[in-house]
């Protein structure tokens, strides 16, 4: 096998320069074991026999992927690559499959996308590079095309099988490499069946490939990522990672380390550090266009690698400090006219809160009122308590799962003749997404500027605790997804706290109140 002079580290950092407008070779986030040859250049090699070029990015990942220890084992049992789509990341596995079939002798390597259509466009591009090389295609034993049982087979016994990825697909098999396209759609249970089919095989090897993080789904490739900047941060390499991705920075925290600013999103030159095929098969031009009509949400994680990775379990108190909340406890405070309640309940409806807020001085004070299972209870229970306080306004938001009760709480109202405030304004007030993005935003603000003030309440803590953030449009919201515990007490106080802003001016109706 071939050497690598420079080595992994002299490679990985080079300055970010977009000569002739094109993308950055080397990736942002970078870790590899040492290693003292690498199987790269040959690899490199064999695709070009297939008629596949590869740009320097694609041969650099081969060369690290493929380091070698004195021994010949692989240097890293895991290789991840990270990038953007449409950079040649086909071309990546392409080769990779390429070179275990006919140069390392691997014989059994098992092809997993996340979705089937995938699946099938990469066997079918590998079939044609292969059929079209005279010196390939007269080594291959026969091409499998029936449905589901997709597969390459060489005259000497390798194998390339394609798969779709579930819960069970690959059990059964013994593979020497495993190729796990659309990683950033890879969870616990596919992991579950594909990583044991290697358990007995010797010097093993998994490829990990996908562009940036959606949340929940990318619970695998956020575990890879925490490593990869755990390990730069560190300055030791990860012992059995290989981790290249290509993104720009939205975190000081995540520059290298002479940085002092995030990158600029609206910069050329951010586009250039995420997508090294930029000058190649990507245009500035074309690039451009797309920022122009995604949301910038949208744009930073298809084009700039900006992605939504979640948190590991146990990771706890991610938006909101326990310290931040802790000081923010006043077992004696409560809430003055006019009050606002506010309804939320959990997605798959085990679990429903009521919450309300009200001014306490110059903070707003937030309580939940009522917390219990299920979802039967609340109308009549909200009933009870609007009638007793006359809030200025009871909220639910109209796009979460709460959104059912609000013909139940409608009727419930009107019956009462409680469904007006102030004279002729609905107290019933359906959030919009919008709304629900500002309203997180102003109670993270009263959080921060310690103006809300609160019981130190088990379920709004527990919530706090286990809580974290989705996008939404250019502010964000309480996620739901992805997060193990019951948010609905923090979602209705946040609620709460923003009805009570928009209505605080409201004359409520009937008696004072007193809390």
């Amino acid at each position: 096998m071939t050497s690598l002079i420079d080595g992994p580290s002299a490679l990985a950092h080079e300055p970010v320069h977009v000569p002739d407008g094109r993308g950055v070779q080397r990736p942002r986030v970078f870790t590899a074991p040492p290693y003292t040859s690498s199987a790269g250049q040959e690899a490199v090699e064999l695709a070009a026999v297939a008629g596949l070029m590869l740009d320097e990015w694609q041969k650099f990942a081969l060369h690290v992927g493929l380091g070698e220890r004195p021994d010949g084992s692989w240097s890293a049992f895991e290789v991840a690559i990270n990038v953007a789509r449409q950079n040649g990341k086909g071309a990546l596995i392409e080769a990779r499959e390429l070179a275990g079939l006919f140069l390392l002798g691997e014989r059994l390597i098992l092809h997993s996308a996340h979705e089937f259509k995938t699946a099938i466009e990469g066997f079918r591009r590998i079939v044609s590079l292969i059929t079209n090389s005279d010196s390939l295609r007269k080594r291959v034993k026969a091409v499998r095309r029936t449905t589901g049982e997709e597969a390459i087979e060489l005259l000497t016994g390798q194998r390339l099988r394609f798969l779709a990825r579930s819960g069970g697909s690959g059990r059964g098999f013994t593979g020497n490499t495993v190729i796990l396209d659309e990683d950033m759609i890879l969870g616990d249970d596919a992991m579950g069946a594909l990583m044991p089919t290697m358990a007995a095989v010797v010097n093993p090897q998994v490829w990990y490939l996908g562009s940036a993080g959606i949340g929940s789904p990318s619970v695998q490739l956020a575990r890879l990522r925490r490593r990869a900047l755990a390990a730069m941060e560190s300055g030791e390499p990860d012992p059995s990672l290989a981790y290249l991705e290509w993104s720009v920075s939205p975190h000081v925290r995540e520059c290298a380390p002479d940085c002092t600013e995030h990158d600029d999103p609206l910069s050329p030159l951010s586009v250039a550090k995420a997508n090294p095929a930029l000058g190649y098969r990507l245009t500035l031009e074309h690039t451009e266009r797309e920022r122009l009509t995604m949301s910038p949400e949208i744009f930073a994680r298809e084009r700039l690698g900006v992605g939504d990775y979640p948190s590991e379990e146990g990771d706890t108190w991610r938006v909101i400090s326990e310290e931040t909340w802790r000081a923010l406890a006043d077992g004696t405070s409560a809430m003055s006219d006019p009050v606002a309640f506010a309804v939320d309940t959990t997605p798959e409806r085990s679990h429903s809160a009521i919450s309300a807020a009200g001014r306490n001085g110059e903070s707003t004070h937030v309580e939940v009122i009522d917390h219990r299972s299920g979802t039967g209870w609340v109308v009549e229970r909200l009933v009870e308590l609007v009638e007793k306080w006359r809030p200025c306004a009871v909220v639910i938001d109209s796009g979460g799962p709460a959104a059912s009760l609000i013909p139940a709480v409608k009727k419930a109202l009107e019956k009462a003749g409680l469904d007006k405030v102030g004279g002729d304004e609905d107290l019933l007030v359906e959030m919009t997404t919008r709304q629900v993005a500002a309203a997180c935003g102003q109670f993270y603000d009263g959080v921060a500027d310690q103006t809300i003030v609160h019981l130190d309440q088990a379920p709004m803590a527990t919530a706090l605790a286990g809580a974290d953030k989705r996008p939404v449009g250019d502010g964000w919201a309480w996620s739901r997804r992805g997060v193990s515990v019951d948010i609905s007490p923090l979602v209705a106080c946040t609620h709460a706290a923003w009805g009570h802003a928009e209505r605080a001016d409201i004359e409520p109706e009937g008696a004072p109140n007193l809390w």
